[in-house]
């Protein structure tokens, strides 16, 4: 395994994110594909003896029960000092006017619910999941640099936002002393490259880790168009993010399918490669169900792509419509 300090930070994260939105309990969660804890255990175990030490959930992943699943298979399979437990706040945990955003109320209620889940005292990093546009930002960031006081947790990251959206909290953040964001979590992939426009060159200047979620375009890039599987039947998240560029991504599909037939190597390989390659990416976020999702995704670290092959990969793309910030 490979590792690298997570942006302007002295912490030491393995290149490889293992991501649980896959974890939890298809009567809690949108998605029917996620796994219950008997068959999310061994990825999490295997994870943690190839070196990865990162792990990304949520509170609102399968209303917490992936939180309450990677708790319990960390603390039976993993040091705690060792690993970098990652959870993100947000989305609506129950009913009633104050059952999501990032008030005050809710960044405080939620981080020691998500501690609760998760069987620890403290995350090492706590993300705001998405932009509050009822919420002042002042707000937020004066709650969240309490958490991080009160050691609650580690660290503060950002996820899918407009830039103008994140400058605004890191300047919050630097005219009022309080603690700063040191990720940004960005859908960010072959298919998906809208955040090379503003987000990646500010993280860039301000020594922010990136770690892309759905680096692999939610399997689009691991397989011929049209393939099916169980989640791109019945997951209709990955296509409102990709079906109305499916013709043009085919083009960039078909290169990585190249490439990887001629390095004798497997297409994820390729993809999770290119975004290994690009700067300020950390680690990518892996939403990995099998043990051999996760081999797949290590064996990404060994792949060097030239100058020409990323070139080739990228010469296909087209604009697309901006996914993921609200």
């Amino acid at each position: 395994m490979e590792y690298a300090k997570l942006g302007n930070t002295g912490l030491d994260v393995s290149r490889i994110c293992l991501g649980t939105m896959g974890f939890g309990d298809p009567e809690k969660w949108i998605h029917s594909w996620v796994l219950r804890e008997d068959d999310a255990r061994p990825v999490v175990k295997h994870a943690v003896e190839q070196g990865i030490n990162f792990f990304d959930t949520a509170n609102v992943y399968s209303l917490g029960t992936s939180e309450e699943i990677l708790g319990r298979a960390l603390a039976d399979y993993a040091d705690r000092d060792e690993i970098v437990i990652a959870t993100k706040l947000h989305g609506r945990m129950h009913e009633g006017p104050n059952g999501a955003g990032l008030s005050r109320k809710a960044v405080l209620s939620q981080i020691d619910a998500s501690l609760r889940r998760l069987g620890t005292d403290y995350v090492d990093l706590y993300i705001i999941h998405r932009w509050d546009p009822e919420t002042p930002i002042e707000e937020t960031m004066a709650a969240l640099d309490d958490v991080v006081r009160c050691g609650k947790a580690r660290y503060l990251g950002a996820s899918a936002m407009w830039a103008w959206q994140f400058a605004s909290a890191l300047a919050a953040a630097d005219l009022n002393g309080w603690t700063p964001f040191v990720s940004m979590q960005n859908h960010y992939n072959l298919l998906y490259r809208e955040e090379e426009r503003e987000m990646l060159p500010l993280c860039r200047s301000r020594g922010i880790a990136s770690t892309p979620y759905s680096p692999l375009a939610s399997g689009r890039l691991t397989r011929d168009p049209g393939t099916k599987t169980e989640r791109s039947e019945s997951d209709a998240v990955q296509r409102s993010k990709y079906d109305a560029t499916a013709e043009k991504d085919g083009e960039i599909i078909a290169m990585v399918a190249e490439i990887a037939a001629a390095r004798g190597v497997e297409r994820a390989q390729v993809a999770l490669a290119w975004l290994l390659a690009k700067d300020p990416v950390v680690a990518p976020v892996v939403g990995a169900t099998k043990l051999s999702h996760l081999d797949t995704a290590i064996g990404a670290l060994d792949v060097e792509l030239t100058e020409d092959e990323m070139a080739a990969l990228e010469e296909p793309y087209v604009p697309h419509p901006v996914v993921g910030h609200q």
